[in-house]
């Protein structure tokens, strides 16, 4: 089966995973197992045990979580090849962690060193965030003048423009607390401080970005084969030098997801596959632009149902 709409295929980050993610994709399709077998040997520890047994406080973990859902992304992804012969994929492009995700399936970054990056990744944002304590809230019916003026005051950063009316703020205790009373004061609707580990996406991150260079340094980065939308500059990228200095500034600033969907959009895709687990980019995607149309791939159920709802699109 061939479909030929015009799909983006968008990879989650970190906060999707959940205890048993990926196991009937393991237990039904060789291409995942594949990918879990080899993930373990290259992780260090058992990743395919932690997906499928947890327990969910070490998941959850900045550590074992961005290796644990990468890999399970990439399984998904592998999954959805076997079942579909060829599908339209016209773009690729994730949410923080979830663009390293990204680059692997445009054929940019080998998968076992993308495991190995986003390993070391998670640890050197641990540690950065064991230095420099912080947390980051997510501000609710803010437009997003008013949010950097109010950053700007308080002392702290943006870290992720989501979708309209959700704007992610990352720095110290004190600057986020100061700058989500404030936007209360301001008419935000709503101030969530995030299960986090630290102050992500934020200059606080600056020791995580110089302990990750000497490893992006020893990574071959090729140029995407799919067009590729990088969460920096919320822009088609295709220098892999560029590729790799934008994987270095994304530790320290705002990923522009909202503008990576409109730019998506404003080029006439309208149906995106959530390759991984959980469904909080479709969530805002909705928000971002209700016209377009997308389908969670992270179980042999959601791939069943994306076969069938798209059947009529299909040919050959």
């Amino acid at each position: 089966m061939a479909i030929r709409e015009r799909i983006a295929y968008i990879f989650p980050g970190q906060g999707a995973q959940y205890v048993g993610m990926g196991r009937d994709l393991y237990d039904n399709f060789p291409k995942a197992r594949e990918v879990f077998e080899e993930a373990n040997e290259v992780a260090g520890f058992d990743i395919k045990r932690l997906c499928f047994e947890g327990p969910i406080d070490k998941l959850s973990t900045t550590a074992h979580s961005q290796p644990a859902i990468l890999v399970t992304s990439i399984a998904a992804l592998r999954s959805l090849e076997s079942a579909v012969s060829d599908i339209n994929n016209e773009a690729v492009l994730g949410l923080s962690l979830g663009e390293y995700t990204a680059l692997v399936a445009a054929g940019s970054i080998a998968f076992k060193d993308a495991v190995t990056l986003v390993k070391l990744r998670g640890r050197y944002m641990e540690e950065a965030s064991r230095e420099n304590p912080g947390k980051m809230a997510s501000v609710l019916g803010l437009d997003r003048d008013v949010a950097e003026e109010i950053c700007r005051d308080a002392g702290c950063e943006i870290a992720n423009l989501n979708c309209p009316g959700q704007i992610v703020i990352s720095g110290t205790v004190d600057s986020i607390n100061k700058a989500t009373t404030v936007a209360k004061e301001k008419g935000a609707k709503r101030s969530i401080v995030l299960e986090v580990s630290g102050p992500f996406h934020s200059s606080l991150m600056n020791g995580a970005k110089d302990r990750l260079k000497a490893a992006l340094d020893g990574v071959d980065i090729r140029p995407p084969r799919v067009s590729f939308i990088g969460n920096v500059n919320a822009s088609y990228e295709k220098a892999a030098a560029k590729i790799k200095e934008n994987l270095l500034t994304q530790l320290t600033s705002r990923t522009n997801w909202e503008d990576s969907i409109k730019l998506i959009a404003a080029g006439g895709i309208k149906r995106c596959l959530e390759i991984g687990p959980g469904k909080v980019l479709k969530g805002l995607i909705k928000r971002i632009d209700a016209g377009i149309t997308v389908h969670g791939i992270c179980t042999v159920e959601d791939i069943d149902n994306f076969v069938k709802n798209c059947g009529s699109e299909a040919g050959g």
